[in-house]
């Protein structure tokens, strides 16, 4: 593979709160390719989207980002300053965000919204605009008619579709998806994601998608990584994660849902509650609500280690790899 599109570097982001610093993503490194569909998943709450704010530099207080770096393509956008963060946005990296209804604005028609991101961003004249517009439109399926429709006249399929039209806008080479299937009923579910990956093959643009929902990216991402209170616990091939998961919240996501295929099982759900991230315990995060917990698990902090296909952070599953 050629050199990754993006690389995450420790990177840290803490939110400002009364009772002090919450850790809500902490230390998390990873590589994208070009290409590529990473898959991001895991409990509410466990900093899925606010490690996509960060990269995407969209932090705003009481967030911000307290360590590491985020490298596109050779560059740290932790050190530029907002005006030459604009030279990226939307033309090298774009975001869709997770709730169509609350990102586009309600009193402004589709095209409006479409032709204020080329004029912020390049030096089209209208004809050029009025065109590109109606060809995003077309890539997500929806008629140039409805450029001159508001959000309210949209289903909320087709409000999500124009936001991924949006985000298409100027050819960027990484998007960004906020759970962009969380309000959408499992077929416009299907077809979104169906949709999304024709895209990405035909223009050949990388994604960065968080889910909570293990099934939504079952079949469409490449690789997966599994967060738990801030931390990646667990790397590895989409395929492998599903049908090998090692840690055991990765365990614990995989028999939280239903499977089409196989026997009928009765679903078991992870208990207890994720840790404090303003008192961040020692040792391993998952231990007091792990099946497998061991002594060392409370007082010694796991690494992400490289084992096989996987990256696992487990004192159990480092133990018996060593055997």
């Amino acid at each position: 593979m050629s050199n990754p599109i993006l690389q995450l570097h420790d990177l840290r982001v803490e939110y400002d709160t009364a009772a002090g610093p919450a850790l809500a993503v902490d230390d998390v490194s990873l590589k994208l390719e070009q290409g590529e569909f990473l898959a991001i998943v895991g409990e509410s709450g466990c900093g899925k989207s606010t490690l996509l704010f960060a990269i995407a530099q969209l932090l705003t207080s009481p967030a911000h980002t307290t360590g590491g770096s985020v490298v596109f393509d050779g560059v740290d956008l932790t050190s530029l300053t907002p005006e030459a963060l604009r030279a990226y946005r939307w033309r090298d990296i774009s975001v869709v965000m997770q709730s169509a209804m609350n990102a586009l604005n309600p009193t402004v028609t589709i095209g409006a919204q479409l032709a204020d991101a080329c004029e912020a961003h390049t030096d089209w004249d209208h004809a050029r605009i009025a065109k590109r517009s109606a060809e995003v439109l077309s890539m997500v399926s929806i008629d140039a008619v409805h450029l001159k429709s508001y959000p309210f006249q949209l289903s909320g399929g087709m409000r999500q579709r124009a936001m991924i039209a949006m985000a298409l806008l100027l050819e960027p080479r990484l998007v960004i998806m906020d759970e962009p299937t969380s309000a959408l009923d499992v077929v416009a579910q299907k077809t979104l994601m169906q949709q999304v990956e024709t895209l990405r093959r035909e223009l050949g643009f990388s994604v960065l998608f968080v889910t909570h929902d293990m099934s939504v990216v079952s079949h469409f991402s490449d690789r997966l990584a599994v967060m738990y209170a801030g931390q990646i616990v667990e790397l590895g091939t989409t395929r492998e994660v599903f049908d090998h998961p090692m840690h055991p919240y990765s365990q614990g996501l995989m028999e939280a849902f239903p499977s089409l295929f196989g026997e009928k099982r009765d679903l078991t759900g992870i208990a207890g509650n994720p840790p404090s991230l303003v008192d961040v315990p020692p040792g391993c995060l998952f231990a007091p609500r792990c099946p497998h917990v061991m002594d060392e698990c409370h007082t010694v902090r796991p690494e992400l280690v490289q084992i096989g296909p996987h990256a696992v952070r487990c004192h159990l599953v480092n133990k018996l790899e060593r055997r």
